[in-house]
């Protein structure tokens, strides 16, 4: 990045981290770490869920039978039986896939930050749903991209197309973000037919589209809606981004993209520049996991105590907060998204709730444009339901 382009970021930047991180905002930091706060702020798994004697097993059988190689650096794009693990896995949920179109990376959020490093000039467009991803927006806005946000209808499922088609012709982006399924932060998931007519835009007007999808494969109830990578026209304009995170453990910082060979080639040059390779015993560990477990089972297991918890928070929200409120009902992943009367100011009102012992995170900082005051952000899974409950309880009392 030319020293133009981190000019032009930092000022963007720095104050996204300010409304994230100054008061009332940055005491969600302080209080999260003491025991008798309920945390609704953090996108973290249960950790009483991760499989730590499976993973565990996997790293032992590893470094008994081959620590030269866990301990050894690896080629950039990734250890070869964790690529075709990967690739047998997206090709067996509808998108066939090869090894080579695998780049695997040190967690998901570096895959965004090497196709910003390879897509975005600092002065480029990038569209991104509003609300969005606030680490996305971190991301593009650090490359010097200009981040504008496309409306979104909540009740159609996801982007509006003729509103995209028309962003597309006026801004020229070089790419859309999404998060179609369970996204972060409204836990809202595009329809099938919004997926295909974006695909169907990508196609005609040559834009690229990063689909990311971390919380895909918690999905609790409803039927699985095909990524949009699979669709008609999209299969060379899309690049697919996945992680353990979510399934495995955040703390393996494993992630991947799935992406054209050009571009794929492009992030593996700027993966060499940023950290060679993503550790070698990590991914070994990953790919022994996957042939010696049931991952399905095991996420399978987890999705059913989530939506145990999303339950409790569904059955206890109406109660806490204030008359005319909305909120979503997703069908899986890890967020619930509401909105307060307008009246209500949820960054100001934080103080009041931390005091009450439990956090949430105000919505503004999720918005490339103009932010809604009113709304906030809600995780479900960290807690078990009688906790929830009791949170709420709280969350009611600071509104109050």
């Amino acid at each position: 990045m030319t020293g133009l382009g981190i000019a032009q970021a930092v000022p963007p930047l720095a104050a996204r981290a300010t409304a994230i991180g100054g008061s009332p905002v940055r005491e969600i930091l302080a209080v999260t770490a003491r025991p008798e706060v309920i945390n609704f702020a953090g996108g973290l798994p249960a950790p009483e869920l991760f499989d730590a004697e499976g993973i565990a097993a996997a790293f032992r059988d590893v470094l008994a039978h081959e620590p030269e190689r866990a301990l050894q650096y690896s080629t950039t794009e990734g250890e070869p039986v964790l690529r075709a693990a990967l690739a047998e896995r997206t090709t067996a949920r509808g998108l066939p896939t090869d090894a080579d179109d695998v780049l695997v990376t040190t967690g998901s959020q570096q895959a965004l930050s090497l196709l910003a490093t390879a897509l975005v000039e600092p002065g480029d467009t990038v569209l991104v749903e509003s609300p969005c991803y606030l680490a996305a927006l971190q991301a593009f806005a650090f490359a010097g991209a200009r981040v504008v946000a496309v409306p979104v209808d909540a009740d159609g499922g996801g982007i509006d197309p003729d509103a995209l088609d028309e962003l597309v012709t006026r801004e020229r982006p070089k790419l859309l973000y999404t998060v179609p399924t369970f996204q972060n932060p409204t836990g809202r998931t595009m329809a099938g037919e919004r997926r295909a007519a974006v695909a169907s835009v990508a196609a005609r007007r040559g834009v690229w589209i990063v689909e990311d999808d971390p919380y895909g494969e918690l999905r609790f109830e409803g039927e699985r809606v095909p990524w949009i990578a699979s669709y008609d026209g999209a299969q060379d304009r899309t690049v697919l981004l996945g992680s353990f995170s979510k399934v495995m453990a955040p703390g393996l910082r494993l992630g991947w993209l799935r992406a054209p060979a050009a571009l794929l080639r492009a992030c593996a040059v700027a993966k060499q520049a940023a950290d060679l390779h993503t550790p070698t015993v990590n991914q070994l560990a990953a790919a022994r996991y996957l042939a010696d477990r049931d991952l399905d089972a095991h996420v399978a297991r987890v999705a059913g105590v989530y939506r145990e918890r999303r339950d409790a928070m569904l059955a206890g929200i109406a109660d806490a907060l204030p008359a005319g409120s909305t909120w979503t009902r997703p069908e899986g992943g890890m967020f619930l998204w509401a909105r307060l009367p307008e009246s209500y100011d949820t960054t100001a009102l934080l103080r009041g709730v931390v005091e009450q012992g439990v956090a949430y995170v105000p919505g503004a900082p999720f918005y490339a444009g103009e932010p809604d005051p009113a709304t906030l952000r809600l995780c479900f899974v960290t807690q078990t339901p009688d906790e929830i409950g009791e949170g709420l309880r709280r969350l009611a009392k600071g509104l109050r």
